[in-house]
């Protein structure tokens, strides 16, 4: 042997190779065979030329540990089918191996090895586990198995010099300050998801969510979706149903025609909702509303012969008797049931305010609202007015201005001024402006200041009364009679020079000189409230027998009512239930079939629409939403709005949500 091949042959003992150096990093196939090629080739006569001039023993243990890290641990069985001296040569491995039959590709399964996270990974290799993968807390890249080496390598490859430097303690530190900032990247992923879909059920979290005005209108205009399909479920049971009608124009003067219903069912569930906002660009004559009223009850699928009582503002386009909004709608419900007769009403609220124009009170009036006018429109008079209150520990602090549209505003203003009258006559005499309103020292002016404020006082009060949601027609006629009854006795006792009601002006000198010309103002507005309620008047006896049944006289009732009324009130049970429930539910437990006429009867006088009180409060809160820093919303939008603003249905907003992440539309 030549000392070429003795050197050749000292460097392959040196260089005899571990088995484990030939792992591959998938399971072997055989058809990687066929991809090598020539690598494979080279592979093997490599090996050969190592294993040339070893000893048997050796070859034998080396081919065992090739063949198991090649294969896997199922080739124990076959070791022996093939001669140990086969893979002393090129040939031999090259014949043997491939003769070898292999069971396929085998994933180590990791879950069955049951690897755990060791906490001393944390601080000596910043790692930390996140959902069963080990996280590196320094870049954030995970590592799928649970393993030292594979942990160790990363860090290693990537972090050697991480915190080298640091003490045990203070890598610690380090590492629970990286934990602290993962976790609460973590939290701020999984926060969003949580408030995505609990953002709408609550409006507290809802407001402290900064959203995109895109989402929000998806957001509105899903939940108005929701809305109007739970109103049309509930129009379906309708057994009547009533309207309530008004016009305003926006900040945009385009004309909105507010449309509200009020629907009754089998067991008198009453349904108050908004039915539509209808846009008018062009003229707003009788025709035009009557197609989008139209419109509207033809796109709900309501009946039109189920239509009970429409009730409107009073407005000329609406109450016109020839081609009115009104009188196509009674045409209409005519012609799909000649039988039903749809009560037509001015809403009594209106009504209630417009009469105070009987009194001929603007002889105090207009200087009130002039005194009040030059104090507050002109910003230095209103500072040293403000001042002035201060100094003089007035019971105020300021005037209210007056507004025509207001229905309270009158009798507001004219309570204020009177309150501060002395404190506004002293600071017109130190500013020198005494002259221009000499009526603060007329007494006979005061005193008929003194009259309208407690008027006035009474026909708030009473238009107080007739506000609100949900209230039924014979509760706020009811409160209009009774104010009738009053006035009755006002003028009676103003005749005999009694101000017992009149506390303010019972104080004036002048009033029992007076007191002839207000008993005239009394008797002058007991005539118009009276002529002003007569579309009331005339269902006044229906009105009181459904809201008395039991107090009724049989004989007075209809036809058709009398029988019923009679079992009716000799039933015991009935008036016991008639104490102790309200009074839809009341008629709800009668029995229909012993009561169907009395039921039918409640049914239209609780489902009529006594005012447009919920119009007239939907105006002003379009008047919020669509101002000038949003007039560009659209009629659309304004709808949803509107909608959602004065609805008492629940969306389901569990369905919602889940609705909302389906479709991730683009921002």
């Amino acid at each position: 042997m030549s000392v070429q091949d003795q050197e050749q042959r000292v460097r392959h003992e040196d260089d005899m190779p571990d088995a484990s150096a030939c792992r591959r990093p998938v399971p072997f196939d055989m058809q990687d065979q066929q991809s090598l090629g020539p690598r494979w080739d080279r592979g093997l006569q490599r090996v050969a030329n190592v294993l040339e001039d070893h000893d048997e023993n050796a070859r034998d243990q080396f081919a065992r540990r090739l063949l198991v890290n090649l294969v896997g641990d199922d080739v124990e069985d076959l070791i022996p089918t093939f001669l140990p001296e086969e893979v002393k040569s090129y040939v031999g491995l090259k014949r043997a191996l491939p003769s070898v039959k292999m069971s396929g590709p085998k994933r180590r399964k990791v879950d069955s090895e049951c690897r755990v996270f060791n906490k001393e990974w944390t601080t000596k290799y910043f790692f930390t586990e996140v959902r069963s993968t080990a996280v590196c807390l320094i870049c954030q890249e995970a590592v799928a198995v649970f393993k030292e080496y594979n942990i160790s390598r990363h860090f290693a490859t990537k972090h050697a010099n991480y915190a080298s430097k640091q003490s045990t303690q203070e890598r610690a530190a380090t590492a629970q300050r990286l934990a602290a900032n993962l976790q609460s990247q973590q939290n701020f992923f999984h926060r969003q998801t949580a408030i995505q879909e609990s953002s709408t059920k609550s409006k507290a979290k809802f407001e402290k969510i900064s959203l995109a005005r895109r989402t929000v209108t998806r957001r509105v205009e899903l939940i108005d979706e929701d809305i109007v399909s739970e109103l049309n479920k509930k129009a379906e049971s309708f057994k009547l149903y009533s309207l309530a009608l008004d016009e305003s124009n926006n900040i945009k003067d385009t004309a909105q025609l507010l449309i509200f219903i009020r629907g009754i069912n089998d067991s008198f569930e009453i349904t108050e909702e908004l039915l539509s906002m209808e846009s008018l660009k062009g003229k707003t004559r009788g025709e035009d509303l009557y197609e989008q009223v139209s419109a509207v009850i033809e796109r709900m699928k309501l009946p039109w012969s189920k239509l009970a009582n429409v009730t409107t503002d009073g407005s000329p386009n609406l109450t016109g008797k020839n081609i009115g909004l009104l009188k196509r709608i009674q045409d209409k419900v005519k012609e799909e049931n000649p039988d039903q007769d749809v009560i037509l009403l001015h809403c009594i609220i209106h009504q209630e305010s417009l009469c105070k124009s009987v009194l001929q009170l603007n002889h105090v009036v207009d200087p009130v609202v002039k005194l009040v006018n030059f104090i507050r429109a002109r910003g230095l008079n209103h500072r040293q007015f403000i001042t002035f209150l201060e100094e003089t520990n007035a019971d105020h602090q300021d005037l209210l201005y007056h507004s025509r549209v207001r229905w309270l505003s009158l009798g507001k203003v004219f309570q204020r001024v009177w309150e501060l009258k002395d404190e506004i006559r002293s600071f017109f005499n130190l500013m020198g402006k005494s002259e221009e309103f000499p009526e603060l020292s007329d007494t006979n002016w005061l005193c008929d200041f003194a009259f309208a404020v407690d008027i006035f006082s009474h026909m708030n009060e009473l238009n107080v009364k007739l506000q609100g949601k949900d209230q039924f027609a014979h509760d706020m006629y009811t409160n209009v009679r009774a104010f009738k009854s009053k006035l009755v006795l006002f003028s009676r006792q103003m005749s005999n020079k009694s101000f017992a009601h009149f506390p303010t002006l019972a104080v004036q000198k002048e009033a029992a000189r007076n007191a002839k010309k207000y008993c005239k103002s009394l008797d002058d507005l007991h005539r118009e409230f009276c002529r002003r309620f007569c579309d009331f008047e005339k269902i006044d006896k229906s009105l009181q027998l459904v809201s008395c049944p039991l107090s009724q006289d049989p004989e007075s009732a209809p036809q058709e009512l009398q029988l019923e009324l009679i079992d009716l009130q000799s039933d015991s049970v009935s008036k016991e239930k008639f104490k102790s429930l309200k009074l839809n539910d009341f008629y709800a437990s009668l029995n229909e079939t012993a009561f169907p006429n009395l039921r039918r009867t409640a049914q239209k006088m609780l489902v009529l629409f006594g005012s447009t009180y919920v119009c007239e409060q939907t105006f002003s809160v379009m008047k919020i939403n669509k101002a000038h820093h949003r007039s560009k919303l659209t009629d659309q939008h304004l709808r949803s709005v509107l909608r959602i603003a004065t609805t008492k249905l629940t969306p389901d907003f569990d369905a919602l949500a889940k609705k909302g992440d389906q479709q991730h539309c683009s921002h």
